[in-house]
Protein backbone atom coordinates (compact mmCIF):
# COMPACT_ATOMS: atom_id res chain seq x y z
CA UNK A 1 0.00 0.00 0.00
CA UNK A 2 2.44 2.09 0.99
CA UNK A 3 4.33 2.10 -2.81
CA UNK A 4 0.96 2.34 -4.43
CA UNK A 5 0.71 5.51 -2.11
CA UNK A 6 3.80 7.08 -3.38
CA UNK A 7 3.88 6.19 -7.11
CA UNK A 8 0.43 7.98 -6.99
CA UNK A 9 1.52 10.80 -5.31
CA UNK A 10 4.80 10.95 -8.33
CA UNK A 11 2.24 10.77 -10.67
CA UNK A 12 -0.06 13.49 -9.36
CA UNK A 13 3.08 15.67 -8.90
CA UNK A 14 3.86 14.46 -12.48
CA UNK A 15 0.81 15.47 -13.90
CA UNK A 16 0.36 19.09 -12.18
CA UNK A 17 4.28 19.93 -13.91
CA UNK A 18 2.79 19.04 -17.52
CA UNK A 19 -0.04 21.25 -16.35
CA UNK A 20 1.37 24.07 -15.53
CA UNK A 21 3.91 23.81 -18.24
CA UNK A 22 0.98 23.36 -21.09
CA UNK A 23 -0.57 26.75 -19.61
CA UNK A 24 2.66 28.88 -19.63
CA UNK A 25 3.15 27.59 -23.58
CA UNK A 26 -0.35 28.06 -24.61
CA UNK A 27 -0.26 31.32 -22.97
CA UNK A 28 3.22 32.37 -24.90
CA UNK A 29 1.65 30.94 -28.04
CA UNK A 30 -1.79 33.06 -27.74
CA UNK A 31 0.50 36.30 -26.77
CA UNK A 32 2.47 35.67 -29.88
CA UNK A 33 -0.80 35.44 -31.78
CA UNK A 34 -1.94 38.68 -30.12
CA UNK A 35 0.73 40.69 -31.24
CA UNK A 36 1.01 39.24 -34.89
CA UNK A 37 -3.00 40.27 -35.26
CA UNK A 38 -2.31 43.62 -33.58
CA UNK A 39 0.65 44.19 -36.05
CA UNK A 40 -1.17 43.10 -39.01
CA UNK A 41 -4.69 45.50 -37.74
CA UNK A 42 -2.41 48.63 -37.31
CA UNK A 43 -1.03 48.03 -40.89
CA UNK A 44 -4.30 47.58 -42.52
CA UNK A 45 -5.63 50.29 -43.44
CA UNK A 46 -9.44 50.54 -43.71
CA UNK A 47 -11.76 53.31 -45.21
CA UNK A 48 -15.43 53.82 -44.62
CA UNK A 49 -17.68 55.23 -47.35
CA UNK A 50 -20.90 56.88 -47.04
CA UNK A 51 -23.62 56.17 -49.81
CA UNK A 52 -25.94 59.18 -49.42
CA UNK A 53 -29.39 58.49 -51.49
CA UNK A 54 -32.07 61.11 -52.14
CA UNK A 55 -35.30 58.57 -51.90
CA UNK A 56 -37.40 59.57 -54.99
CA UNK A 57 -40.07 62.04 -55.09
CA UNK A 58 -42.64 60.82 -57.23
CA UNK A 59 -44.02 57.96 -58.45
CA UNK A 60 -42.07 56.15 -61.23
CA UNK A 61 -44.08 55.37 -64.62
CA UNK A 62 -45.58 51.49 -64.66
CA UNK A 63 -44.22 48.96 -67.15
CA UNK A 64 -46.84 48.50 -70.07
CA UNK A 65 -48.05 45.70 -68.70
CA UNK A 66 -49.10 46.87 -65.31
CA UNK A 67 -50.66 49.52 -66.80
CA UNK A 68 -52.81 47.50 -69.39
CA UNK A 69 -54.09 45.60 -66.45
CA UNK A 70 -54.92 48.62 -64.25
CA UNK A 71 -56.71 49.59 -67.81
CA UNK A 72 -59.01 46.47 -68.15
CA UNK A 73 -59.21 46.51 -64.22
CA UNK A 74 -61.52 49.81 -64.37
CA UNK A 75 -62.96 48.95 -67.49
CA UNK A 76 -64.48 45.90 -65.99
CA UNK A 77 -65.21 47.32 -62.45
CA UNK A 78 -67.04 50.04 -64.26
CA UNK A 79 -69.23 47.12 -66.37
CA UNK A 80 -70.66 45.72 -63.03
CA UNK A 81 -70.29 48.76 -60.53
CA UNK A 82 -73.55 50.09 -58.79
CA UNK A 83 -76.33 52.23 -60.41
CA UNK A 84 -77.28 55.30 -58.18
CA UNK A 85 -80.60 56.95 -58.44
CA UNK A 86 -80.14 59.96 -60.97
CA UNK A 87 -81.00 62.59 -58.68
CA UNK A 88 -78.99 61.58 -56.35
CA UNK A 89 -75.88 62.04 -59.18
CA UNK A 90 -77.55 65.47 -59.59
CA UNK A 91 -77.53 66.40 -56.55
CA UNK A 92 -73.40 67.97 -57.32
CA UNK A 93 -75.09 70.40 -59.77
CA UNK A 94 -76.89 72.14 -57.44
CA UNK A 95 -74.27 74.22 -55.94
CA UNK A 96 -74.81 77.88 -55.61
CA UNK A 97 -73.14 80.45 -57.89
CA UNK A 98 -70.13 81.32 -55.51
CA UNK A 99 -69.09 78.10 -54.97
CA UNK A 100 -65.73 77.89 -55.79
CA UNK A 101 -64.68 74.43 -57.10
CA UNK A 102 -60.79 74.11 -57.52
CA UNK A 103 -58.93 72.78 -60.35
CA UNK A 104 -56.10 70.50 -59.55
CA UNK A 105 -52.94 71.00 -61.49
CA UNK A 106 -49.99 68.48 -60.85
CA UNK A 107 -46.80 69.79 -61.20
CA UNK A 108 -44.47 69.04 -63.87
CA UNK A 109 -42.07 66.19 -63.12
CA UNK A 110 -39.49 67.30 -65.78
CA UNK A 111 -37.78 70.60 -64.04
CA UNK A 112 -35.14 72.86 -65.57
CA UNK A 113 -32.59 70.95 -63.71
CA UNK A 114 -33.24 67.40 -66.22
CA UNK A 115 -33.58 69.57 -69.10
CA UNK A 116 -30.00 70.97 -68.48
CA UNK A 117 -28.86 68.03 -67.05
CA UNK A 118 -27.37 69.87 -64.48
CA UNK A 119 -25.99 66.97 -62.21
CA UNK A 120 -25.10 69.35 -59.53
CA UNK A 121 -28.89 69.60 -58.48
CA UNK A 122 -31.77 67.84 -56.02
CA UNK A 123 -34.05 68.90 -58.53
CA UNK A 124 -33.76 66.45 -60.57
CA UNK A 125 -35.10 62.90 -61.84
CA UNK A 126 -37.64 62.98 -59.16
CA UNK A 127 -38.79 59.38 -60.14
CA UNK A 128 -35.30 57.84 -59.47
CA UNK A 129 -33.20 57.50 -56.22
CA UNK A 130 -29.99 59.67 -56.63
CA UNK A 131 -26.50 59.62 -54.92
CA UNK A 132 -23.99 61.59 -54.14
CA UNK A 133 -20.95 61.35 -55.24
CA UNK A 134 -17.70 63.42 -55.48
CA UNK A 135 -14.48 63.94 -57.53
CA UNK A 136 -11.07 64.13 -55.69
CA UNK A 137 -7.95 61.91 -54.28
CA UNK A 138 -9.71 58.66 -52.73
CA UNK A 139 -8.83 57.84 -48.98
CA UNK A 140 -5.97 55.19 -48.34
CA UNK A 141 -3.79 56.68 -50.94
CA UNK A 142 -1.48 59.38 -50.84
CA UNK A 143 -1.06 60.65 -54.56
CA UNK A 144 -2.62 60.03 -57.86
CA UNK A 145 -5.33 61.48 -60.31
CA UNK A 146 -8.59 62.62 -59.13
CA UNK A 147 -11.19 59.60 -59.29
CA UNK A 148 -15.00 59.93 -58.55
CA UNK A 149 -15.63 58.09 -55.45
CA UNK A 150 -18.49 58.26 -52.46
CA UNK A 151 -17.53 60.66 -49.66
CA UNK A 152 -14.84 58.48 -47.49
CA UNK A 153 -12.70 58.72 -44.74
CA UNK A 154 -9.84 56.28 -43.36
CA UNK A 155 -9.92 55.14 -40.24
CA UNK A 156 -8.18 56.29 -37.46
CA UNK A 157 -9.05 54.41 -34.25
CA UNK A 158 -12.71 56.03 -34.47
CA UNK A 159 -14.79 53.89 -31.62
CA UNK A 160 -16.08 52.36 -34.73
CA UNK A 161 -17.04 51.96 -38.37
CA UNK A 162 -19.95 53.91 -38.43
CA UNK A 163 -18.75 57.20 -36.58
CA UNK A 164 -15.94 57.27 -38.76
CA UNK A 165 -18.24 57.09 -41.73
CA UNK A 166 -19.96 59.80 -39.96
CA UNK A 167 -17.26 62.25 -40.10
CA UNK A 168 -16.93 61.47 -43.79
CA UNK A 169 -19.64 63.94 -44.06
CA UNK A 170 -19.37 65.79 -41.65
CA UNK A 171 -17.49 68.78 -43.39
CA UNK A 172 -19.14 69.07 -46.17
CA UNK A 173 -23.05 68.31 -45.03
CA UNK A 174 -24.28 71.14 -42.98
CA UNK A 175 -26.53 69.76 -39.60
CA UNK A 176 -25.61 66.53 -40.08
CA UNK A 177 -27.91 64.89 -37.54
CA UNK A 178 -31.06 66.74 -39.13
CA UNK A 179 -30.49 66.53 -42.81
CA UNK A 180 -29.23 62.88 -42.96
CA UNK A 181 -30.35 59.39 -41.33
CA UNK A 182 -27.93 56.48 -41.15
CA UNK A 183 -29.28 53.06 -41.93
CA UNK A 184 -28.34 51.09 -39.45
CA UNK A 185 -24.56 50.61 -37.77
CA UNK A 186 -23.54 47.65 -40.61
CA UNK A 187 -22.26 48.02 -43.65
CA UNK A 188 -24.24 47.80 -46.38
CA UNK A 189 -21.33 46.52 -49.03
CA UNK A 190 -17.26 45.66 -48.93
CA UNK A 191 -15.44 46.22 -51.38
CA UNK A 192 -11.39 45.62 -51.57
CA UNK A 193 -8.91 48.16 -53.11
CA UNK A 194 -5.40 48.28 -53.59
CA UNK A 195 -3.78 47.69 -50.06
CA UNK A 196 -7.01 48.66 -48.04
CA UNK A 197 -10.59 47.62 -47.65
CA UNK A 198 -13.47 50.03 -48.46
CA UNK A 199 -16.52 49.60 -46.22
CA UNK A 200 -19.40 51.43 -47.68
CA UNK A 201 -22.47 52.80 -45.28
CA UNK A 202 -26.29 53.26 -46.48
CA UNK A 203 -27.84 56.65 -45.63
CA UNK A 204 -31.08 58.60 -45.96
CA UNK A 205 -31.49 62.14 -47.15
CA UNK A 206 -34.02 63.95 -45.07
CA UNK A 207 -34.37 67.73 -46.63
CA UNK A 208 -35.42 68.61 -49.96
CA UNK A 209 -31.81 70.99 -50.55
CA UNK A 210 -28.56 69.98 -49.11
CA UNK A 211 -26.15 72.71 -49.58
CA UNK A 212 -22.64 71.34 -48.93
CA UNK A 213 -20.70 73.29 -46.72
CA UNK A 214 -17.24 72.60 -47.49
CA UNK A 215 -16.52 70.73 -50.99
CA UNK A 216 -12.71 73.22 -51.10
CA UNK A 217 -11.06 69.28 -50.93
CA UNK A 218 -13.17 67.63 -53.91
CA UNK A 219 -12.67 69.18 -57.57
CA UNK A 220 -16.15 68.52 -58.28
CA UNK A 221 -19.50 66.48 -57.23
CA UNK A 222 -22.25 65.03 -58.42
CA UNK A 223 -26.47 63.50 -57.76
CA UNK A 224 -26.13 60.34 -60.23
CA UNK A 225 -28.99 57.37 -60.44
CA UNK A 226 -27.52 53.98 -60.13
CA UNK A 227 -28.16 54.05 -64.32
CA UNK A 228 -25.34 56.97 -64.64
CA UNK A 229 -22.70 54.65 -62.49
CA UNK A 230 -20.93 53.27 -65.07
CA UNK A 231 -20.02 57.16 -66.14
CA UNK A 232 -17.78 57.97 -62.96
CA UNK A 233 -16.53 54.63 -62.31
CA UNK A 234 -14.20 51.34 -63.76
CA UNK A 235 -15.99 48.82 -65.04
CA UNK A 236 -15.27 45.78 -62.03
CA UNK A 237 -16.31 48.56 -59.78
CA UNK A 238 -19.42 50.02 -61.06
CA UNK A 239 -20.70 46.75 -61.71
CA UNK A 240 -20.33 46.12 -57.95
CA UNK A 241 -21.72 49.38 -57.37
CA UNK A 242 -24.62 48.53 -59.46
CA UNK A 243 -25.23 45.73 -57.18
CA UNK A 244 -25.03 46.81 -54.05
CA UNK A 245 -27.33 49.13 -54.84
CA UNK A 246 -30.26 47.23 -55.66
Amino acid sequence: MGVDKQMSNMGFSLWRRLVAGGQQQGNGIWRAATRAFSSVAVEEKIVAAVVLERLPVVLPPLPPAVSAFKSFSFEWQQQYRRHYPQEFLDASSNRGEDDEIGVYEPAPTVTEADEKNDRRSLQRAYEKRLYLIVRGVPSGRTKGEPAWHFPEKEYAKEPNLRQCAELALGPIVQDLPKSVYFVGNAPCGYLPVDSFKKFFFKSQLLVNELPLDDVRKYKDYAWISKDEIPEYFEPAEAEYLKKMLQ
